[in-house]
């Protein structure tokens, strides 16, 4: 049993302040940076499936290998990335030059290979995420367990930590650019410059909701082929434009939810966040083209053992640092440090 604990003051703030790229401040030019003009850092991965209570699986990319004492870090993905992502292949290189091992989770259907039941991965699913943890737990007893949430990785790991608290297994946590409300994010998203993410987001969710029909077709999965049928034609479904609409005729029906409005208020970890028992941060920028500046929790909300670290600027997954010619990663360098100043708190 762990209990919740208020932060020792060694590790409260980043060796080096946050200060955006010359020139890079803008917060769309923050956020897009990464996926489209950084170079991906080259590692391996070992691929370990996971297989879930309900006969699904999930799949971690493990980078290094695990020792009995040595610490591992649970790395949670965005919506439509995977451990191929930018920011989960930096920060898995930033903690292996630290000598710690992390193992990438893909949600379900995100490691390249559709998964088999009609249900989806989203932003609510922290039983996906308990059995993970329970995984690694049975398997490394003695390694001291973190890890590492981003945008919906993040708020799934908020969630489960309020759900779990004294029992969550893990030693510490960051979660980064947090959806903390999913009914103002998704209106936030559907806003300005904003509807450009809107739409790549659509055209992916879609993408993956037909490749699993015509998988299940092929494959002659009956009951998953009828639950995905009942959705709509796939003409209709295309005509869907917003996270509103998505999450309604997809998601909610798909994962148990009555409709979009019980799922968002289900899913949301911001009405968890109280409830944390375990060391945790949270990196978040106010200008995030994701999130209302009033979605984010006021400090009154927060449990005594999480810390708030919000910044003017950052934009969502950015946090670039540095200068065009030399861009460094905010993100890779506070993170690694965070969790080795907690580890030797607890040591």
């Amino acid at each position: 049993m762990r209990t919740s604990v208020p932060f020792p003051a060694s590790h409260a703030s980043p060796l080096k302040p946050f200060t955006p790229a010359t020139g890079l401040g803008n917060p769309h030019v923050q956020t897009l940076w990464g996926p489209l003009w950084r170079t991906k850092p080259a590692i391996e991965h070992r691929r370990e499936r996971i297989w879930l209570k309900d006969g699904d699986f999930l799949d971690l990319d493990w980078h290094g290998t695990p020792s009995d004492h040595a610490p591992v870090v649970l790395v949670l993905h965005g919506l439509t990335g995977s451990s191929g992502s930018h920011y989960v292949l930096g920060l898995q290189t930033a903690l292996a030059a630290r000598g710690w091992t992390s193992a990438a989770l893909n949600w379900r259907g995100c490691s390249g290979e559709p998964n088999l039941l009609a249900r989806s991965y989203h932003s609510g699913a922290s039983e996906d995420l308990a059995e993970a943890v329970a995984h690694l737990r049975a398997a490394h007893p003695l390694a001291p367990l973190y890890a590492v949430g981003y945008s919906l990785g993040g708020n799934v790991l908020l969630k489960y930590l309020g759900e779990s608290g004294s029992d969550s297994g893990l030693h510490g946590a960051v979660a980064v650019s947090v959806p903390f409300r999913l009914d103002q994010c998704a209106d936030r998203i559907g806003m300005g410059f904003s509807r450009v993410y809107q739409a790549h987001f659509m055209r992916e969710m879609l993408a993956y909701v037909k490749e699993k029909k015509h998988r299940f077709q092929l494959d002659a999965q009956h009951e998953g082929l009828a639950s995905l049928t009942r959705l709509g034609s796939v003409e209709a479904l295309s005509k869907m434009r917003t996270f509103w609409e998505f999450d309604d005729r997809v998601t909610a029906p798909l994962n148990g939810y009555l409709n979009v409005d019980d799922y968002y208020r289900r899913a949301s970890s911001r009405y968890f966040l109280g409830a944390i028992h375990t060391p945790t941060l949270i990196i978040q920028a106010m200008d995030d083209p994701f999130v209302f500046k009033h979605s984010i929790p006021d400090t009154s909300e927060l449990s005594a053992c999480t810390q708030l670290e919000l910044h003017t600027r950052g934009g969502h997954v950015g946090f670039l640092e540095g200068s065009p010619r030399k861009p460094g990663y905010y993100l890779e360098r506070r993170i690694p440090q965070w969790l080795a100043a907690l580890r030797l708190e607890s040591a």
